[in-house]
């Protein structure tokens, strides 16, 4: 079996589909992209082409390591997205041959079921106690929300005081023991992270996400020093060589890789695997598609240091289409008790609404982030 072509697809929200298709006639998709940047991830995806077509599909490592090392500069975004939606689409022909879900080739799985969480409150966070309750109510046992809007290095405290109402509000509404992520989404720098890390400590957050960039993660021990809060990150992270610095320097709780940015399924089994040796837990980031939820699904059920996964229904990017309209077997990612069954189809365990895929592709997204200036005009965080 031989690989025989590879097509992309720029796909509304803002994502990016693989197609690999072989000489047996079995295919595979994978989810490649970089948010707002997912056309430059697919012109990566068409000019690894050379070393795809009339490989053994089956030697993922192989493929894996050439993509990488044969071009001598590695790493960064635009690569490792590459990389990791032909990694998916690999082992979603792999599944396929052998008739199995991908984790049942990698040892099969360790649990059941997987936690998941529910996004809400938008960029700039509003209504956010009432949409708690909405998801608590369909089953949620957990939820996400941005936590601030724009903060300056040194900000005022109406800043601080804002977040710290909305936490309230959603822990008055929905009780002790659920779940609140507080994505600091990296607008927030050092002075006013350890500030915010530590008042928001009396409301039991199940962690804070990416409190301060990864670029500076350096400051992670001091803002842990500052709560007793556990602190995540991973999403701006791209490979197992990223991530041996972020555990040499400490201070992290939680990873959050995500399985379309960071090598694919094939390296974030790796990263994982380090992180379980630091007794760090795994929560892959995933605000994509279905494709990629999938994927992450496939190292959740062999990871046993996976505790939630994050998943995009219903997030505030999601204009025009859903993940699950691109898939036929919508009832294989439904959610039950804040928990979704490990899929049980050969492969990643999507069937791909290929119409609409083609449909969407014909006229491509171009989706970018918002630009947000600061009050003197100056470009903030988003």
């Amino acid at each position: 079996m031989t690989i025989t072509n590879i097509s992309t697809y720029l796909v509304r929200p803002r994502w990016g589909f693989v197609k690999v298709e072989t000489s047996d006639g079995l295919t595979g998709w994978g989810e490649a992209v970089i948010e707002g940047k997912a056309a430059t991830v697919l012109a990566c995806v068409e000019e690894m082409r050379d070393y795809l077509i009339g490989a053994d599909p089956m030697r993922i490592e192989d493929i894996w390591s050439t993509l990488y090392r044969a071009g001598f500069y590695r790493g960064g975004p635009i690569l490792m997205s590459a990389i990791s939606g032909i990694d998916q689409a690999l082992w979603d022909i792999k599944g396929k041959h052998f008739n199995a879900p991908v984790y049942q080739l990698m040892g099969g799985p360790c649990r059941d079921r997987m936690r998941v969480y529910s996004w809400i409150g938008g960029d700039r966070p509003s209504d956010v106690a009432q949409a708690a309750k909405e998801r608590q109510a369909a089953g949620f046992t957990a939820i996400k929300m941005n936590g601030t809007e724009e903060l300056q290095f040194v900000d005022s405290y109406e800043k601080i005081d804002e977040v710290l109402e909305r936490v309230a509000s959603i822990r008055e509404a929905v009780g002790k023991y659920f779940g609140i992520a507080v994505d600091f989404h990296g607008r927030v720098h050092k002075p006013m992270a350890k500030i915010l890390a530590k008042k928001l400590e009396e409301f039991d957050p199940m962690f804070l996400e990416e409190p301060v960039l990864c670029e500076n993660m350096e400051d992670f021990k001091e803002i842990a020093a500052a709560c007793n809060v556990p602190i995540a990150t991973g999403e701006r992270l791209f490979s197992r060589y990223d991530f041996k610095r972020l555990f040499q320097t400490g201070g992290v709780d939680i990873i959050q890789p995500d399985l379309s940015h960071a090598g694919g399924i094939t390296e974030v089994k790796k990263i994982a695997a380090m992180a379980e040796a630091y007794d760090i837990a795994l929560a892959p980031h995933c605000p994509l598609g279905p494709i990629a939820l999938s994927a992450c699904l496939q190292a959740d059920a062999t990871c046993y240091n996976a505790f939630i996964q994050e998943q995009s229904m219903g997030i505030h990017y999601n204009e025009f289409h859903e993940p699950l309209d691109y898939i036929l077997n919508k009832e294989d990612l439904t959610f039950h008790d804040g928990f979704v069954d490990l899929p049980k189809r050969p492969g990643l365990g999507v069937e791909v609404n290929e119409a609409l895929v083609l449909e969407e592709s014909a006229e491509p997204h171009s989706w970018k982030n918002p630009v947000w200036r600061h009050r003197d005009g100056s470009v903030a965080e988003w």
